[in-house]
Parts: structure tokens; sequence; C-alpha cells
């Protein structure tokens, strides 16, 4: 054989081994299984096997396990090769159709690549995008933080080691200098232990002769406990505000030679309990007079559920209750945005209620955000109910690979509704000039979307019982409620603030798993109530949590006066009158 023929044979083999080293494992997938009645179960083949298959196959006839074997090799590299031919999908549109969507955002769902076939275009008409709209729109910024953004750092002011304000210029020296309204910032990050220890040794003196013993006073800055306010405050942010369990923080703290043990932490909180209580029940009080309430729950888990709190609803027993949830409620009261969370057998429609016993008598009915499920709904009070437009639309984000076309009809007119309520916010409308935006704009679009939504139940387009007709029975079930924002001033759009804010409580579920007991739960409700109003108003909820614990007795006097928004007006008059 000549040099050229096996150079020849060479290449070919390792192009032969390279091919084979590309190819993963070949899975019969459950798509297949659904166009052959051949394939039973799922079947795997290594490439080792396959190519030990293959070799056999020149030499004798096949097993009929590997005759099926190879058949279902077949078959699965049919449908994806019948796949790619006929979605024109690329690598990105592969994965999205085997593991679906990451988000339910309109571009994550919408195949662009199959927009090049006529029969996969949902809007046929529409001119094809020129080269800006195809380029990624770059995020403004370049990802770093600003000297303003560190709120909570130490300023450490550095004088000019030469020169003061009204010194000669020593450049010009004709000129003078004077002090600019901004100064240089240089930000410096050191690394700490979230909670750090002192030890102050007392040097002690004994005398020789009678024995007494003289011991140095404690300086006044240690404080007369061993734990002091902010040590206890970061112990709550990090359990209840960023789902830090116990026995985790015990780890690090005992890796940084500063042990924690999980137990202390716990009883730490649980002894200064008494001083957030009457904040807390105030901030019951003031989101009871909420104009606009959200309300959700999610599952939760007590281990020791016999501790909860016995419940009556409607006079009667219901302590056969077995589920245990979580709800959330979100007040948004006077611009504030007030976060109440509560653990139990109730659920968050009989929590709600709870709340708005302490409303005022002279208020109107607040208007009342949640999902279509009845448990949301307080039987004893009447609210102006709306519901959440985003759970509407994900009912068709859902079915939108089987109905691409009829979906993203709704998805882009829902989507044009959501840009007027962003062109409002960005404006800052008043209540009113919002309700006049949508009423103009928004009315037309969703009047257009039910005439459409109608048609294709009577017109028997759409199967009812199918994913669509489904998606389009909620909305046309649930009509009145899902528009309350086009008849009344300021109601909402969706439930997202509270879907937000169960994330506490879900990010405590997934980290710690549980609460131990009732106590535990109503100790965890009351820190992530307290935590999350402060993280929704945009204030530091550390510092927050210190200022209580140092005014303790002025806060059990008037805890009213210490709700997060008008804590720092409280301090003030404090340091005014020498009690700070």
């Amino acid at each position: 054989m000549s040099k050229r023929s096996k150079r020849q044979t060479k290449r070919r083999k390792s192009q032969a081994k390279k091919r084979q080293k590309r190819m993963v494992q070949v899975t019969a997938t459950e798509a297949v299984k659904e166009t052959t009645d051949d394939l039973d179960q799922r079947t795997e083949v290594s490439i080792s096997e396959l190519q030990a298959i293959i070799e056999r196959a020149q030499k004798q006839p096949l097993s009929e396990q590997e005759g099926q074997m190879l058949l279902s090799v077949s078959q699965t590299l049919q449908y994806l090769t019948s796949e790619l031919d006929k979605k024109r999908v690329s690598i990105a549109r592969l994965k999205k159709l085997l593991f679906g969507a990451s988000t339910e955002k309109l571009d994550n769902l919408t195949d662009k690549d199959s927009q090049d076939d006529p029969k996969d275009a949902p809007n046929q008409d529409s001119d094809p995008p020129d080269d800006e709209t195809k380029k990624k729109k770059k995020t403004k910024g370049h990802g770093r933080n600003g000297a303003d953004a560190y709120t909570g750092a130490e300023i450490v002011k550095v004088s000019h080691e030469m020169l003061k304000p009204g010194d000669p210029c020593p450049d010009c020296i004709k000129g003078t200098v004077y002090q600019c309204k901004i100064p240089g910032r240089i930000i410096r990050v050191t690394g700490q232990a979230p909670l750090a220890a002192k030890i102050y040794e007392l040097q002690k003196l004994r005398c020789n002769l009678c024995g007494k013993i003289f011991t140095a006073t404690l300086p006044k800055e240690a404080g007369p406990d061993k734990y002091n306010a902010e040590s206890i405050g970061i112990m709550a942010l990090l359990k209840y505000g960023t789902g830090v369990p116990f026995n985790r923080l015990e780890q690090l703290q005992g890796n940084l030679g500063i042990p924690l043990a999980a137990s202390t932490q716990w009883d730490t909180l649980s002894d200064h309990e008494y001083v957030f209580v009457p904040v807390y029940d105030a901030l019951t009080v003031a989101a009871a007079q909420g104009k606009i309430v959200h309300n959700d729950d999610t599952a939760m888990r007590v281990i020791e559920s016999a501790t909860l709190e016995k419940i009556q609803i409607n006079g009667k027993d219901a302590s056969d209750r077995k589920g245990i949830f979580t709800s959330g409620i979100v007040s948004i009261c006077n611009g504030y945005r007030i976060a109440m969370f509560f653990t139990g057998h109730k659920h968050a429609g009989e929590n709600l209620a709870d709340v708005l016993k302490h409303r005022a008598s002279e208020l109107s009915a607040p208007i009342q955000m949640s999902d279509a499920l009845s448990r949301n709904v307080p039987k004893a009070f009447e609210t102006l109910m709306a519901n959440c437009l985003a759970h509407g639309r994900r009912n068709f984000v859902d079915v939108y690979k089987n109905f691409p076309s009829e979906c993203q009809h709704v998805l882009e007119s829902l989507a044009q509704v959501y840009k007027h309520d962003a062109i409002a916010r960005q404006y800052s409308l008043s209540d009113d000039d919002r309700l006049y935006l949508h009423q103009v704009e928004s009315g037309p679009v969703m009047k257009a979307l039910k005439d459409w939504m109608s048609d294709q139940l009577e017109s028997k387009k759409v199967e009812p019982n199918s994913g669509l007709g489904e998606a389009i029975t909620y909305m046309l079930k649930h009509w009145k409620e899902l528009t309350l924002f086009l008849r009344q001033a300021g109601a909402p759009l969706d439930n997202n603030i509270c879907e937000r804010a169960l994330k506490k409580a879900i990010l405590h579920r997934k980290n710690s798993y549980c609460y131990k007991t009732g106590n535990g739960a109503r100790v965890g409700d009351m820190f992530m109530s307290l935590i999350h109003t402060c993280e929704l108003n945009k204030i530091n909820s550390l510092t927050y949590l210190t200022e209580l614990q140092k005014h303790a007795e002025a806060i059990a006097s008037s805890p009213a006066d210490w709700l997060p928004w008008n804590y720092q007006k409280m301090l003030s008059q404090s340091q005014a009158t020498g009690n700070g």
C-alpha cells in the first residue's frame, strides 16, 4: 500500500473516531415512544455497545434484541432529524424543545429561527426585522457599584496633608484654593465575620496582706449584655431575611474562631421577642388600613404541628385541618408597603380577614389582589376583588408549544397592557391618570382580546377541554376581576409583589426545611414581616432592628411611632432631648 493510501486510511479512521466521540449516549426519547408502538421502555445504548453490534452485523445475523436496539437508535435519529428539518431549529431551540423555556418572557417562548418558515410564523404579514432590531440590546451601566450604593459603609474624611480652603494655589501662586462640593471617593472593602467578639481582660490586683482583690472596671462601650443589639439584629437578618439556617451560621462562626451554637441563636432571638412584638402588632394595624391588599399562600411544614394555635372558623372548631401554610399579605397604605406573614392552618383569605378586623370602620372596602382561588377571599369582609393577570397569562405560556400562533396573539395583547402600565410608572402618573391611560389605550386591546377568545369557543375553533380551551375559559370566567384595572383607580395588574414576598418563606423552607414548633413559626413570621417591610421601603433592616432594641422602653409606650418609615424621626427627637 502506498504512503498516500495509508494516509487516507489513517485520516478516515481518525475522522470516524472523532464522530464517535462527538456522539453522546443515544437515547430513544419519549417523543419517539409516542410515535412508535414497538418501543415499550427507554433504551440506552453506549457508543462501545453500538460499535460492537455493528461489527457483529458484518459477520453474522443479529439477535432480536440487538435488532430492536438498532431500530430504537434509528427511530431516535429519524425523529430528531425530522424536527430539525421541520422547525429549522437551532441548538437553543432544540434545548427549549426538550427542556422548555427558562422564563415566561415572550422572547424566550417565540422561536426566532422558525420565523423563516411561513407555516410556523405567527404573523405572516409582519415585516422582516431589520439589522438594528436583530442586535441584542446592551444593558446600561458597567456592572460596578458607585460609592453612593454603599449606604452602610463607614465614611472616613481625609483632609489634604498640605492645603486647606483659602490657601494660595501652589501651582499658579496667584489663585486661591476652595473646597469642591463633591469629594474624591475611594472604596476599600474589608472582610469580617458575621458576628465578631471582643474579650476584655480586666486587670486584677490582690493585696498580699488581707487578700482582697481589686478588679478593673469594665469599659462603658462593652455594654451590659454578652450579645449586643447589632449581633441580635444580624442573627435575625441572616436567619429570616436571607435564609441562613442556625446550624449553618454555627458552622461558619466555628470556622472563624467565634463559636455560636444554633441553640444559643434561637434562645437569644426568642428572649428579645418582647421588644419587637409591639411594633409587629402596630404593623398589623397599619396594614389593615391599606388601600390595596395583596395576598396568597405557600405550603409550609411545622414538625410539632400540635403546637400550632387551634383555629375557629365561623364559630366551628377546625382543628382537624392537616395542611399548614404561610400566608403572605402585602398592603399598600399611604405610599408605604407593608409585608405580613402568618404560618398555620389558616388559608390566605382567613388570615387577611384577621388583619382586616383592625380596619377603621369609616374606610371604604380595599382593593384585594390575588389569584382566583376561593380560599384567598376573606369571607367576612367586603373587598373589591381583582385577579392576577399574570396567572391568566401563565396558562397560555404553558400550552404555547402546542398552540403557538393562538397563544402568541394573547401574549402580545397582554404585552401592550403591561407596556401602558410601565409608561404610567415611568411618568409617575396619579391613580386617576393611570386609570384614564388604561381605559383609552388598554381598554380596546382587552375588548378585542375578549371578543377573539369568545369567538374561539363559540365557533368551535378550539376544543374546550384542550389546554388552550381551558386557558381561554379561565380568562373569560374571571374577566371582571382580571380587568378591574380598567374600572377602578389604583387597581394593580397582577399579584407579583406578593409572590416575591412569599419567596422569603420559600427561601426559609428550602434552606431550613421547616419550623420545629408553632412558637418558632410565630417568631419567624414576626421577623420576616419586619425585615421585608424594611426592604420594600428601602430602609436598612439591620439598623432598624438594632434601634428598636436600644429604645425598647419608648417603643412599649408608643409602638406606632416606631414603624420603619417614621422611626428615624423618633430617633432625632430622642437625641434632641438627650435620651438617645
